[in-house]
């Protein structure tokens, strides 16, 4: 600290009693200056700044507190006492503090995201890192809005409990549907459990990343699935007794093969078809029936291309399920070009995750 400094500091912090505010508004700007002005601070004069600035501000009104916010931001050094003051302030004043300051601790955070609202949980998730601990309070308390800014955020490290309840809401939401598919560190599991609920170029993405998995992340993500899925996911049609054995005799005498289940289409069998998709895949019941009740084609291709079946047989498929449609045709060509771009490994991947509601369901 200069000689200047030293002797001038004693009469700053004795004007802090000064009942003016526009003196006080001054003092206030006088001693940030002096603050950033000194290399070589003592702890005791950091102390002191801190407590000064920080009694000076409480009387100072919104626009001075935010002007005295944004000059601390980002400053490495910056009075504790202060930047903790200005973290609890209202939102305008606590933004750029919140997004920014080195300075806070996670216990600071962690008081700011339990006992403030959600332009304040809106800050802190968009600061360049945030632990676990204070994003699962995040996603716990925050709104939609909150969760996207947070999910955007590549320094935000979310816990897998948090990862979980983040895509759950995802899922009805379809204004977080981007930013969770495209989070880098999310689950692979939790990524494929989006599949079913995003628009079509998303579950392209989904299918390249599963495309790109390291196997052992793959294995890993497997069995962190299978621990989570649950094993009900509605009742079963009237006819699905009947129509299992049937599936199951025609298995035991070689016939179940795919022209089969296009004749199961053609013939309004659509439980046996359900089923026998189910088992030539080898997933579960419900996820077939997803596929089809909702005309998930590319889902459909998925599981044909992960079968090794002949683009000719998915289009036929493809046709069948759409034949109300008036534009049937031309929509199952282009799902056809899409099925000859799929590939195999990607295809079988992605059916994995799939298949773990069939392994929950056994082991249930």
């Amino acid at each position: 600290m200069t000689d200047t400094t030293v002797s001038r500091l004693p009469d700053l912090i004795a004007l802090a009693e000064e009942s003016s505010s526009e003196k006080r508004r001054a003092l206030l700007r006088e001693l940030t200056d002096h603050f950033f002005g000194t290399a070589n601070r003592t702890e005791t004069e950091d102390g002191l700044y801190g407590a000064v600035l920080a009694r000076l501000a409480d009387d100072m009104e919104a626009a001075v507190r935010a002007e005295l916010a944004t000059r601390f931001a980002s400053a490495p050094d910056a009075p504790h006492t202060l930047i903790r003051r200005l973290a609890n302030d209202e939102a305008s004043v606590a933004a750029p503090v919140l997004s920014n300051s080195p300075v806070l601790t996670d216990e600071d955070l962690l008081g700011v995201v339990r006992r403030h609202g959600q332009d304040h949980l809106r800050a802190v998730s968009a600061r360049a890192s945030v632990s676990e601990a204070v994003s699962d309070v995040i996603v716990e308390r925050g709104d939609d809005e909150t969760l996207g800014t947070l999910l955007r955020n590549d320094g935000a490290r979310l816990s897998r409990k948090a990862s979980e309840t983040a895509v759950e809401r995802a899922r009805s939401n379809p204004a977080l549907h981007e930013v969770t598919v495209s989070r880098a560190s999310l689950p692979p599991d939790l990524l494929n459990d989006m599949y079913f609920v995003v628009e079509a170029r998303l579950r392209a993405r989904i299918l390249e990343q599963n495309a790109r998995l390291d196997p052992a992340l793959l294995e890993t993500a497997l069995a962190a699935g299978r621990a989570r899925v649950a094993s009900d996911d509605g009742t079963l049609p009237a006819d699905y007794s009947e129509c299992l054995a049937y599936v199951e005799e025609l298995r035991a005498a070689g016939q179940l093969t795919p022209q089969m289940l296009a004749r199961f289409l053609r013939s309004g069998g659509r439980t046996c078809f359900l089923i026998a998709l189910a088992q030539l895949s080898d997933i579960d019941f419900h996820t077939a029936r997803q596929i089809v009740e909702r005309r998930e084609l590319d889902a459909l291709a998925v599981v044909c291309k992960a079968a090794d079946l002949d683009r000719a047989l998915f289009l036929t498929y493809a046709v069948v399920l759409l034949n109300d449609d008036g534009d049937a045709m031309a929509k199952a060509h282009a799902y056809a070009r899409m099925y000859a771009d799929l590939s195999r490994e990607a295809a079988l991947r992605t059916l994995r995750f799939w298949r773990m509601r069939r392994g929950a369901q056994a082991a249930a």
